[in-house]
């Protein structure tokens, strides 16, 4: 089996070393150990990589993909979490959808202004009722 170099795991995976130093600092990924001064991983660690790029697409956090890798190798994916992301995901399309549809309407509007539009108008009603909403704290972003 041969080892791959932090370089030659950025240049596959298009990551920067820098990253891949905050992944393993983070206990997402696990390296072997150095050649050198630079760290190896073995060939798998690519795999790995996809898989928390996918989490992190689908609007994970960093802590909680290590959460469903654990310290096993194989991560356990919590499928009661996977379900829950992907009725966020379907409620976050739905109001992409109507969203984009205003924006639409505003930019072929027939009315003189914007602000006497009244689907405009309620596209304002709506961002600034969710501008307003407090930001729940449970929620870490790294």
């Amino acid at each position: 089996m041969k080892l791959l170099d932090i370089a030659e795991v950025a240049k596959q995976s298009g990551l920067p070393a820098s990253t891949l130093r905050y992944y393993e600092e983070k206990g997402l990924i696990e390296s072997l150990g150095r050649r050198g001064l630079r760290r190896t991983f073995e060939p798998d660690i690519l795999g790995r990589l996809a898989l928390i790029a996918l989490g992190r697409m689908a609007g994970f956090s960093l802590d909680e993909i290590a959460a469903m890798f654990g310290s096993d190798q194989p991560a356990q994916l919590d499928r009661e979490l996977l379900s829950a992301k992907a009725e966020e995901l379907d409620r976050m399309i739905g109001q992409l959808t109507a969203l984009r549809n205003g924006l639409r309407h505003a930019a072929i509007c027939p009315a003189p202004s914007h602000m006497e539009c009244p689907s405009f108008r309620r596209l304002l009603k709506i961002a600034a009722a969710r501008s307003n909403r407090p930001r729940s704290k449970g929620r870490s972003r790294s």
